[in-house]
């Protein structure tokens, strides 16, 4: 009911003031083209910024335009990632975190960061942060209802001071309190962003601060399954289903100052301009796994160590601290007919500690207290944009102990405006996490000191967008993959105990992507498809993906009330076949890989009416609507249920002139 007030609320005078006003030739309107009755001159119209003046620039200058229009690519971004999330599947809670579902969306980087990955999708990354250029100041508000109590809001807003320097500040809240016990999110991102270019562009930099915080309560899920799955009436109060962890909570912080500029060392531009480039990145980041009751109650009086035995009785409180700073500095010869080369050498150095050092099997084994490496690369990239070519081509390689290296070639080749192709090949020399070779925990089998090999990743793929179809593949090989393991013995695994260690894969790990994606209009109805295929080839069962991921989408379209409103409203299936999906463990904030029960094969319907309204657009929707009627069997880890069927509203508002 408070949702349909507020849309009331809300749409009805947004309809009523975009309407036309008219207004008659004898009464006098203060806003017409004259400011007086006595005043005959008429005024010079004031100059209309156009939308390709309000530009959005990535930390490659890649430059896109603001949109305020409606589509169903736009509605696929209404979610706390504010990106499309096919090929990933969230928790029950929103801001959770997600099982991935489409394995090429895993992100690589030749250097070592934190770990923690089931605790960073929420985290923006540097390459995530966008600089701005506007004609006039741009605001965005976004707005998303959660689950229960709560509420998800990004606001945002730019501004040039002058045609050279620009500012932008923007907050992003998230808190979510979710159906089940102990499993509220509370998240904030806070990023602020400058832009600076002399006029004759000599010098230019890009630079960002951010703050974020993200804290979730960890209830390790649910401990029967069976309840979950009775259609037991009493449980579809979630509140009733027991949980493994009733007081545990984990925190991730960081923070962030970046910058990346460059001087042209030749006064004035020309055909042959050579630059000099520094790009720098210190980053603190901070994560805490917090668990007052260290013993767990499974039915009605069973005590249960989950993650087994714990050298504190209560109050486990395990914190790890990182510090990295990044400084690359290169020189750039630019040649309008060549193109650009640049080479470099980079510093990259990071603090991985505990604070502590722990002596283990009498004194056999010790684990310490922080990991500290200082890699420095050499290297180079050429970039190529001449008619219908763009490509980017990048290799580096470490000159100190540690065998590190990164080839990047992109090509991209414009058959004509509507016909597009896109290549891609990937050969990189990763060290380990942190979190692989080092962890520290209250529990005694959640410490370990290791050191692994380099994983290998060699990935080639290739793309086209067209009018009719829109496909990639990717293909891609994995040596001495590194991943997390149960290691609970049958003792126990029967004890509902979970211990998790990290390991290597000796063998190939062979992966294939197809997907493909095509709407089919007709008239004011279409149906948009996305269909994703993955193929595996393994000796064992360590990277596991479902075989068939779809998303189906029909709707309607049209134009209301004299084209003041535009509206679409439709149903959404989604599907993905059974596998072995990995679990996730709130102790190591990571997903480790399983073996016992398959997730998926079974659908989800969403309905949904968004709607236009000048610069501000409406989200209404119905999600997991089929979860009304049919059996609770859908998970997105084992143990840890899908979310059930709710109602969400949201809107993304924009002010500019």
């Amino acid at each position: 009911m408070r949702i349909f007030f507020f849309l009331y609320l809300l749409v009805v005078p947004t309809l009523l003031f975009s309407q036309e006003k008219t207004t008659p030739k004898n009464n006098l309107d203060m806003n017409t083209k004259y400011s007086s009755i006595t005043d005959t001159i008429k005024k010079k119209k004031a100059k209309i910024a156009t939308i390709d003046q309000y530009q959005i620039i990535t930390l490659e200058h890649d430059t896109t335009y603001v949109d305020t229009s409606l589509t169903l690519k736009s509605a696929y971004k209404q979610n706390h990632l504010r990106k499309d999330d096919f090929g990933l599947l969230p928790f029950s809670n929103i801001g959770q975190t997600f099982n991935i579902l489409q394995y090429s969306l895993t992100n690589f980087s030749p250097y070592p960061e934190i770990g923690f990955n089931g605790k960073h999708f929420n985290y923006m990354e540097a390459d995530q942060i966008n600089y701005y250029s506007v004609a006039t100041p741009l605001t965005e508000l976004f707005f998303n209802t959660t689950i229960n109590k709560g509420q998800n809001v990004d606001s945002f807003i730019t501004l040039n001071t002058s045609k050279n320097l620009n500012f932008s500040i923007a907050y992003k809240g998230l808190r979510s309190e979710g159906d089940y016990i102990n499993q509220l999110v509370s998240a904030g991102n806070f990023r602020f962003t400058t832009s600076y270019a002399t006029t004759n562009r000599r010098y230019a930099i890009n630079a960002h601060y951010t703050y974020q915080d993200i804290s979730n309560e960890e209830n390790g899920g649910i401990t029967t399954p069976a309840d979950f799955e009775s259609d037991n009436k009493d449980y579809k109060n979630r509140q009733r289903l027991q949980v493994y962890l009733t007081d545990a909570k984990s925190f991730l912080k960081g923070k962030r100052l970046f910058f990346d500029h460059a001087f042209r060392i030749n006064p004035t531009d020309g055909s042959n301009n050579l630059y000099i480039t520094h790009q720098f990145n210190y980053e603190n980041k901070f994560f805490e796994y917090n668990q007052a009751t260290v013993l767990s109650t499974v039915g009605t009086s069973t005590p249960v160590q989950r993650f087994g035995e714990s050298y504190v009785t209560q109050g486990i409180n395990d914190q790890t601290h990182y510090e990295r700073l990044y400084n690359k500095v290169g020189v750039t010869y630019e040649n309008s007919l060549l193109g650009k080369f640049n080479f470099f050498v980079d510093d990259y150095r990071s603090n991985y500690e505990y604070g502590r050092i722990i002596v283990k099997d009498s004194g056999k084994t010790v684990i310490p207290d922080n990991l500290f490496l200082q890699i420095n690369n050499v290297g180079g990239q050429y970039e190529y944009q001449k008619n219908k070519w763009n490509g980017r081509f990048l290799y580096s390689r470490s000159i100190t102990s540690q065998s590190l290296s990164n080839l990047d070639a992109k090509l991209r080749y414009d058959w004509n405006e509507k016909v597009q192709f896109d290549f891609r090949y990937r050969n990189i020399n990763k060290l380990p996490n942190n979190n692989y070779n080092l962890y520290q925990s209250s529990y005694v089998q959640y410490n370990w000191s290791n050191s692994f090999k380099n994983e290998k990743i060699n990935s080639l793929s290739a793309s086209v967008l067209t009018p009719w179809l829109n496909a990639e593949v990717q293909y891609t090989v994995l040596q001495d993959h590194l991943y997390f393991a149960d290691v609970s013995s049958p003792v126990q695994i029967a004890a509902n105990t979970q211990i998790i260690n990290p390991a290597q894969y000796g063998n190939a790990i062979n992966y294939l992507e197809i997907k493909a994606s095509r709407e089919f209009k007709f008239g004011r109805f279409a149906l948009d498809n996305t269909l994703l295929y993955q193929k595996v080839d393994q000796s064992d069962l360590i990277l596991n993906v479902p075989d068939f991921v779809t998303r189906n989408t029909f709707y309607y379209s049209g134009h209301f009330f004299n084209k003041a409103l535009y509206m679409q409203t439709g149903i959404v299936f989604n599907y993905f076949t059974k596998y072995y999906g990995n679990d996730y463990n709130p102790v190591i904030g990571e997903f480790f890989v399983q073996k016992n029960k398959e997730i998926g094969g079974y659908p989800l319907f969403d309905l949904f009416v968004n709607a236009r309204i000048r610069q501000t657009r409406f989200y209404f929707k119905a999600e997991h609507i089929n979860a009304l009627f049919s059996k609770s069997d859908y998970y997105s880890a084992p143990n840890n249920p899908y979310r059930d069927f709710v109602i969400r509203f949201g809107l993304v508002w924009n002010f500019f002139q």
